[in-house]
């Protein structure tokens, strides 16, 4: 078991690897993280949000937790995403981070999201979220054991 990541896009540049991996290397099943890339669609705005986000729920079974990001989600502190995440873990379910394209996702996804996070009110480039999505991950594991990476 560990955390899966499906984001619409390319490759990861060199810089986003690198700090991927730094962070990484650090992570524990249930915490880790697997990467899977969605090609984007060729169509533009909401054909293309359309079809990426068929794309995007054929790869999701119905048992798994569902975090979308969305700039217009739920905020949570670095504790309460450990919480958040922490609960379907504890019980046993695979948990899926969405990462829309440049259009999003449409409504579909919405509905089938457990929850709709927000990293901030800002929109960042695709690339930056999947790293700053690892370095979240790893200080949840971090927290969920105690650690000394956070600090209040």
């Amino acid at each position: 078991m560990s955390i899966r990541v499906l984001a619409v896009g390319k490759k990861h540049e060199s810089w986003v690897t690198e700090g991927i991996d730094r962070y990484s290397k650090r992570l524990k099943k249930p915490w880790d993280l697997d990467f899977q890339l969605i090609p984007h669609s060729s169509r533009q705005e909401e054909a293309a949000r359309t079809e990426e986000s068929a794309r995007l729920l054929a790869k999701i079974k119905p048992e798994e937790f569902l975090v979308l990001l969305d700039e217009r989600g739920k905020m949570l502190s670095s504790p309460g995403l450990t919480k958040a995440l922490r609960a379907p873990l504890d019980a046993g379910k695979h948990i899926t981070v969405i990462i829309g394209g440049a259009y999003g996702v449409d409504a579909s996804v919405h509905a089938r999201a457990n929850l709709v996070w927000s990293l901030s009110q800002l929109v960042f480039p695709h690339q930056l979220v999947r790293l700053m999505l690892t370095e979240q991950v790893y200080r949840a594991q971090e927290i969920a054991g105690g650690g000394s990476y956070h600090h209040v």
